[in-house]
C-alpha cells in the first residue's frame, strides 16, 4: 500500500467501512443489493446509507484497491456492475475492525425526546399522541428485526449479523418500556397539573438559575 493509500485509509469514513464490510460476506453484489442488504440489517443498530452513498464508497473503495468491480456479460438482459472485497480490502477491514479506538460511544439522536424536553410548549395530550405513535413505529421495527433475525438463522456465514440483530431485538423490546415509563410520567405530570403549557404571552415563574440541571 502506498502512502496516498495509507492516508485516505486513514480519512474513511464509517460509511465506507459498513460497505466494504457489506462485501466481507461470501458472494459478489450490486449496488442496489448491497442497499437492499444494509436495509434489513445496518439500519437496526446503526444506519443504512442512501443508495446514492453507498455508489460513492463503492468508488473510494475501489480506488484504494480495496474493492473491485465486473459488469455482467451479454447473458443478462440489463447489464450489472457486481463488486468484491479484494484482498487488500478484507486486511484493511480486519485492521479496522480490531482497532476499538475508533468505535467511540454510541450516539443518540431521538427525536421524541426533544420535543418531550420542550413539553412546557404543546399540549400535553399531543404529547401522548407522539410517544403512542412511537411505540406503533417501534413495534413495527421490532417485527422487520425478527424477520431479519430468522431469515440470518439458518446461514452460517451470518451467524454473527444474527447477533447484531439479537442486540437491536432487546434494543427495541426496551425502548417500548421506557415509551410505557414516560407515558406514566406524562400521566403524572397532567395530574398534578403544575405544567400545563402556559398561555401565549403568559409569563412563567422563572427557575433559579440559567440553566435546569447543573454545570
Amino acid at each position: 500500500m502506498t502512502s496516498s493509500q495509507k492516508t485516505k485509509k486513514q480519512e474513511l469514513p464509517p460509511t465506507a467501512w459498513a460497505v466494504l464490510g457489506l462485501l466481507s460476506f461470501p458472494g459478489e453484489r450490486t449496488g442496489y443489493e448491497l442497499k437492499k442488504w444494509a436495509d434489513s440489517s445496518l439500519r437496526f443498530f446503526y444506519w443504512s446509507p442512501a443508495i446514492s452513498q453507498i455508489y460513492a464508497e463503492l468508488r473510494r473503495l475501489e480506488e484504494l484497491g480495496y474493492a473491485s468491480s465486473a459488469r455482467s456479460g451479454p447473458e443478462e438482459a440489463r447489464a450489472k456492475r457486481r463488486y468484491a472485497i479484494t484482498d487488500a480490502g478484507r486486511e484493511a477491514l480486519a485492521g479496522w475492525a480490531a482497532d476499538t479506538a475508533e468505535a467511540g460511544p454510541p450516539v443518540l439522536k431521538h427525536g421524541l425526546l426533544l420535543r418531550v424536553w420542550l413539553g412546557h410548549l404543546a399540549e400535553p395530550e399531543l404529547l401522548r399522541a407522539m410517544v403512542g405513535e412511537h411505540m406503533e413505529r417501534t413495534r413495527e421495527e421490532l417485527a422487520a428485526v425478527r424477520e431479519a433475525m430468522e431469515h440470518a438463522a439458518d446461514v452460517p456465514e451470518w451467524a454473527f449479523p444474527a447477533l447484531a440483530l439479537r442486540w437491536s431485538e432487546r434494543q427495541h423490546l426496551a425502548e417500548l418500556e421506557l415509551a410505557e415509563a414516560l407515558l406514566a410520567d406524562l400521566a403524572g405530570l397532567a395530574e398534578d397539573g403544575e405544567h400545563a403549557a402556559p398561555e401565549a404571552g403568559t409569563p412563567g415563574r422563572q427557575a433559579d438559575g440559567d440553566a435546569p440541571t447543573a454545570g
